[in-house]
């Protein structure tokens, strides 16, 4: 396998803030050996992306306006050229089929499997979406002195399907889901300062506080991820998430589809700041 990101031989320039670029390990010596996952810890301030695979078609073409018409949820990074895993725009010389930590396969709306590794089931004729991940802003919110539970517990993020609708787009319609953060209560401004920076990355958040707001009953209960608690002096923060697709992909019953496990992103080697 390739080393991840950056690729070998590939300049890179710093970012203008001076911050060190991460030195990226070969694929799989950055994933845990418990659940395969990416340690997001190894590279805060980097832009991460979700991944959503679908054969060329009408489902594609309806994905692609699902993502103008839904940017919120699903901010547009980068798509491929038809049948290629490689991306052009970020990340340059990697591969979608290998270098993402864990994958799902769907078929007719349902989850079949997670694996490794795609290769063997890549459409032929293959459109590959990248989608920014609220991964992007940790380093930022780190830096700005919000500690985030789901890092420092080394727990993937809680996930929740809303009572919020997406904007349809031909066959695809459904809701959208959110991540949660627990905040304190004097750092939500701080909070909703820097994420909104990040409009690449999801944003600043849809609610702040009241989850049964936006439809979530029991925050102990996420449909993916892991719980985190949320304490006395803090307040729940939810922002848009790229598990959206998924959830939509389901709804939809498309026939097949490979995206990111839930929590599993691709990592690549811009800074998180880089305009698009």
């Amino acid at each position: 396998n390739k080393s991840l990101l950056p690729c070998p031989g590939d300049h890179m320039d710093a970012p203008p803030d001076g911050t060190e670029l991460p030195q990226f390990p070969p694929m799989g010596s950055s994933r845990s050996p418990s659940d395969n996952r990416f340690d997001i810890s190894q590279c805060p301030g980097f832009l991460q992306c979700n991944l959503v695979v679908l054969p060329e078609g009408p489902h594609a073409f309806d994905f692609l306006l699902f993502c103008q018409r839904n940017k919120k949820a699903c901010p547009l990074i980068e798509v491929c050229d038809v049948g290629s895993p490689h991306p052009h725009g970020v990340a340059r010389g990697a591969d979608l089929r290998t270098d993402v930590p864990k994958y799902a396969i769907y078929r007719n709306g349902k989850l079949e499997k997670e694996v490794p590794d795609v290769t063997d089931f890549w459409p032929e004729r293959s459109i590959a979406f990248l989608i920014g991940c609220s991964f992007t802003c940790d380093g930022a919110l780190q830096q700005a002195g919000i500690r985030l539970r789901s890092a420092e517990q080394n727990k993937n993020v809680p996930m929740y399907k809303t009572n919020l609708d997406c904007r349809p787009a031909g066959s695809l319609r459904g809701k959208m889901v959110v991540s949660m953060k627990p905040i304190k209560a004097l750092d939500v401004a701080k909070e909703v300062e820097v994420t909104s920076q990040f409009p690449q990355a999801h944003g600043g958040p849809v609610c702040v506080g009241n989850p049964g707001a936006i439809g979530i009953a029991d925050l102990d209960s996420p449909d993916w991820g892991e719980a985190v608690e949320v304490k006395s002096d803090e307040v729940p923060v939810f922002h848009a998430c790229g598990v959206t697709p998924q959830s939509v992909l389901m709804e939809s019953k498309v026939p097949f589809a490979i995206t990111h496990s839930a929590g599993h992103m691709f990592v690549t080697d811009l800074p998180a700041e880089t305009p698009l």
